[in-house]
């Protein structure tokens, strides 16, 4: 096969026009007009986001006195140094007495507490300003966390107890586990996306960044934690988006079809969260945030969690659907707007099967501990979907698979009307996608 670089003649193809339809490289350039109105509409949008940041942008977390329950306890490093197996009668006074009817869990609970054999673990406090004191934890037999020898736990730290009850084990010590998973992940991405591996970590940190810098503290300080939302998730689609797809007309469409759809999703989640009766304080996690934090709008924040949720999700189906009708046009240079869209709409409808079951199944996921409750409480469907604590999730899930669904034929249409409206010259897209056709492999499929 002659390369292209020595073929006297080259010669356009005058067969089949989607001859070489598979390029996965830079997209081809558009021309200047196209450019120009493509920055129209986004430099005000990220001039918006930017002008929201500032006005928006919190001091740091607000202050506020430590109630020492849940969370909101102060917490140390420590070490488990010493583990001593005794009697749990000589160790535990127990506080039920035993009932002799072990058929109930409090009877069984009672019975252990008394004949067992109880761990006396001596934990040493690592870090802070106590670090090297030493307190006992007495370790019930059927406690769910046992301790052993050399092990890393989190104490928590009572000012106002007595001295010798000031230390208490709340559980164990992670980092490393979880450290070393995390670098597992960014090797595996580098080392099978090379510098869009690179690029696409630099956009998780940016994400974190944003959402740990600005839209938690913001929210923390009474700022609308909609408003805050939508400006820390435009935030970080433009981060994201630019930084993995690079800078070019087809990612600024996946960027405008995103926006679409998280718009969407922000006016459905704002109508049903309220027509629904939702508060949002469904929990003792967010029962504790409204008692520290009165001001704060919890069914505001429902809502904010559902638009940030939905983002990482319609990334991937915005760029993808784009990517695809650009293919598409560079493959037949000559399609319509129409025929694209009908082309790409194809694509997406298997995108929107597999997107929307993974959505469902990541959401019952996270709610299976719950489900199961109600399926030990022989609970018939309609009352767990009515519970809060389930309605919540069915909304969040509906929303937001609605969002993903639209975000198809949204970002479809507007990527076949801006590629099929470009007009470039002879050095410009078109010229780019009939490069391909220099190949000795298009001058066989025009023989064949």
């Amino acid at each position: 096969m002659t390369s292209p670089q020595n073929d006297p003649a080259p010669q356009p193809p005058q067969g089949h026009p989607h001859a070489h339809t598979h390029s996965h490289g830079p997209a081809a350039p558009v021309s200047r007009h196209l450019r120009k109105v493509i920055a129209a509409v986004l430099i005000p949008f990220a001039t918006a986001v930017v002008v929201g940041l500032i006005a928006f942008w919190p001091g740091g977390v607000p202050d506020h006195e430590r109630t020492g329950v849940g969370f909101d306890r102060q917490t140390q490093d420590g070490k488990v140094v010493q583990v001593v197996k005794v009697d749990c009668a000589d160790v535990n006074a127990a506080q039920v007495p035993p009932t002799g009817d072990t058929s109930t869990p409090s009877g069984r609970e009672a019975v252990n507490e008394q004949e067992g054999e109880c761990a006396k673990a001596t934990i040493e406090v690592t870090s802070g300003d106590d670090k090297g004191r030493r307190f006992v934890e007495v370790v019930q037999p059927d406690a769910p966390r046992q301790l052993k020898e050399g092990q890393g736990v989190v104490v928590a730290y009572a000012p106002d107890a007595p001295r010798d009850l000031q230390y208490s084990v709340i559980d164990v010590n992670r980092k490393v586990p979880m450290a070393l998973l995390a670098g597992i992940f960014a090797l595996a991405v580098v080392l099978v996306g090379r510098m869009r591996g690179v690029m696409a970590l630099v956009a998780l940190a940016v994400s974190f960044a944003v959402l740990t810098l600005f839209i938690l503290p913001a929210i923390l300080q009474g700022s609308n934690p909609l408003v805050v939302a939508v400006i820390g998730a435009s935030a970080i689609m433009l981060a994201a988006l630019y930084m993995c797809h690079g800078v070019t007309a087809r990612t600024s469409v996946a960027v405008i079809g995103t926006l679409v759809s998280l718009l969407l999703i922000g006016l459905l989640g704002s109508l049903f969260i309220g027509w629904a009766g939702l508060s949002g304080n469904t929990d003792d996690n967010t029962g504790l945030i409204k008692g520290l934090y009165p001001e704060i709008d919890m069914s505001g924040l429902l809502l904010a969690g559902i638009i940030i949720g939905s983002l990482g999700v319609l990334d991937d189906v915005t760029v993808t659907q784009t990517s695809a009708v650009w293919e598409l046009h560079q493959a037949d240079p000559e399609m319509g707007w129409k025929g694209l869209y009908r082309a790409g709409i194809r694509i997406g409808r298997d995108h929107i099967a597999s997107v929307v079951n993974t959505l469902v199944l990541a959401y019952a996921g996270a709610a299976l501990p719950l489900l199961l409750l109600f399926s030990i409480a022989q609970s018939s469907v309609g009352t767990v979907a009515n519970s809060e604590l389930v309605a919540e999730e069915i909304v969040r899930t509906l929303v937001g698979s609605i969002g993903l669904v639209a975000s198809v034929p949204v970002t479809t249409v507007l990527a076949a009307l801006v590629v099929s409206a470009d007009r470039t010259g002879p050095g410009g897209a078109q010229a780019a996608t009939a490069a391909p056709a220099r190949t000795g492999r298009g001058r066989r499929r025009k023989k064949g």
